[in-house]
């Protein structure tokens, strides 16, 4: 199989179902920005992610599945659908389990710490970015609830996990602080 097919060089690209797209529409847009939250993923596991290495690979699975439902418009019989309750569920779990081993937040902290805690920062970010696109082309080409609260509910999963990738490295979380002029 080549890697490169040429059908895109008009600038469009396919979607499941067989229609073409312009490539830099909002659909494509929010494809885009869940696969760049997805190598980010993919980098931070790179620092060593310990033991939040396997819930950060079956995230990146669903965030692959959830490319493939954003490239299955609603209306072709063919629909893919991925993501349901069930992920959010998992992530409010992990969520819970990992705020009880941390200090209570008191004050705001800036993305930083450890290696792999500032990763999962960049990546909190990057799934931020991802949930507005995907907002954006909700507003305009209505999609599944499931998918909102999933993408919603990781971005504070990520900041819970880079709190923890930090505990365990035994590095403070960066705190906030005023600086006057």
């Amino acid at each position: 199989m080549k890697i490169y097919t040429r059908t895109g060089d008009s600038g469009t690209t396919g979607l499941i179902g067989g229609a073409r797209i312009a490539k830099n529409s909002l659909r494509m847009t929010a494809i885009g920005d869940v696969d760049e939250l997805n190598a980010a993923i993919g980098m931070a596991r790179s620092h060593g992610a310990g033991s939040l290495d396997a819930e950060l690979a079956t995230i990146q699975n669903w965030l692959f599945d959830l490319g493939a439902e954003l490239a299955s418009p609603t209306e072709h019989a063919r629909q893919y659908k991925a993501i349901s309750e069930a992920q959010t569920a998992r992530l409010e779990e992990s969520i819970d389990r990992q705020t009880e081993a941390l200090e209570p937040l008191r004050e705001f902290i800036l993305p930083g710490g450890s290696s792999l805690g500032a990763a999962l920062h960049l990546a909190r970010c990057i799934c931020r970015r991802a949930e507005r696109s995907i907002l954006e082309l909700n507003a305009h080409e209505p999609l599944d609830r499931d998918s909102l609260v999933f993408v919603n509910r990781l971005s504070d999963w990520l900041f819970v996990a880079a709190r923890t990738a930090n505990r365990l490295d035994g590095v403070m979380d960066v705190k906030w602080q005023r600086i006057g002029d």
